[in-house]
């Protein structure tokens, strides 16, 4: 896959975990122009050269009470429709073969995603359902549900239906994604799981103490079973500075009670804080080098699902930037295109049905 133009490497990319979705649906943004408020859109795609985008529908019962099964329907429409759009250039794939075809000069590949269960009410089964509408990768919760426990929640385990839906994804080939889970139930993963399993958009909490991110030992552990993690570009999830300064704001901003008008004043602050420089997504890729080795790492940008974005990030073209970036610091061209696509392309090869 890797190519040479003009002495530059390029080897492509494939980002593990996006909500545009969201922004599309519920902002009529329009997938094939640049611009707007949104991050990602076809054209910077094919700029940046994402081979493969991971389209997350993120539903929470708690914004969709009792319509849960209906709006993760409703995203996963509106994920295909965007990919109608781009008329035959992207597909929504559901098998290893066609993931491979994508890097043997086929289409850009999507893979559709649910983030969080919510919408399998409370019964793992209703898996099924949505593994036949295409979804492939699943974490099991956003905030506490009847699954599993969260990192911002109450750090609960997984649930009997939160580890009977851990069977079903790994009998169906749905992949597991920890981003998200509570300690407790990360631990139960590993112990119940009987195949790789990914965090998505999560990074390192030896360099910023966030619970969304993950400790060294798990980052060992999600690499002895073959996993991978993909960095998130949250500026609080890669730099304490700013996690120590918007936390806060964010946990204000969420209370219950918080007017609208106090809302906007705190997402004000929140953009008044400086953001990170870019070399925090390097130092956060080599700790988990350095802990896990090179095959543990790769992009799951969280774009179009974060408010900011570290310095010199605006949109997904920006995604080039990373490529000089990680060769400055050290990593070689084998281990750049390692971070940049081959690893997630090997998880997802291995754990997709092949037909």
């Amino acid at each position: 896959m890797s190519t040479e133009r003009e002495g530059a490497l390029n080897p492509g990319f494939f980002d593990a975990h996006c909500d545009t979705v969201m922004k599309v649906l519920d902002a009529g943004e329009n997938f094939l122009r640049p611009g707007g408020a949104k991050h990602i859109s076809f054209p910077e795609m094919i700029q940046a050269d994402v081979r493969v985008q991971i389209f997350a529908c993120f539903v929470l019962g708690s914004h969709h009470p009792g319509t849960e099964f209906e709006r993760a329907c409703q995203m996963i429409d509106t994920v295909v429709e965007m990919a109608a759009s781009t008329e035959g250039e992207l597909r929504i794939i559901r098998t290893s073969n066609e993931l491979q075809e994508t890097f043997a000069g086929g289409p850009r590949a999507g893979i559709l995603s649910l983030e969080g269960a919510d919408p399998l009410g409370k019964e793992a089964e209703t898996v099924r359902q949505f593994y036949e509408r295409g979804v492939r990768s699943l974490i099991f919760a956003w905030q506490d549900n009847a699954f599993s426990g969260t990192a911002f929640g109450s750090n609960t385990p997984l649930t009997k239906q939160g580890k009977r839906l851990l069977g079903l994804c790994e009998e169906l080939g749905i992949v597991v994604d920890v981003s998200h889970l509570s300690d407790a139930a990360f631990e139960e993963v590993v112990h119940l799981s009987e195949k790789p399993f990914v965090a998505t958009h999560s990074d390192c909490r030896a360099l910023c103490p966030s619970s969304r991110n993950l400790t060294d030992e798990m980052i060992r552990t999600l690499a002895g079973r073959g996993g991978v993690m993909g960095i998130n570009l949250s500026p609080a999830f890669l730099d304490p500075d700013f996690a120590a300064a918007a936390m806060p704001l964010y946990e204000a901003g969420i209370r219950g009670g918080t007017s609208p008008e106090e809302k906007r004043k705190l997402r004000e602050q929140m953009l008044a804080i400086p953001r990170p420089k870019l070399d925090w997504v390097a130092r956060h890729i080599l700790h988990a080098v350095n802990v896990g080795g090179e095959d543990c790492i790769g992009f799951g940008g969280d774009l179009d699902g974060i408010g900011q974005t570290p310095v010199g990030i605006e949109t997904v073209s920006d995604y080039a930037k990373f490529i000089p970036l990680l060769s400055e610091a050290g990593l070689s061209d084998r281990q750049v295109e390692k971070v940049c696509y081959r690893n997630f392309l090997r998880i997802f090869s291995e754990l997709l049905p092949t037909a």
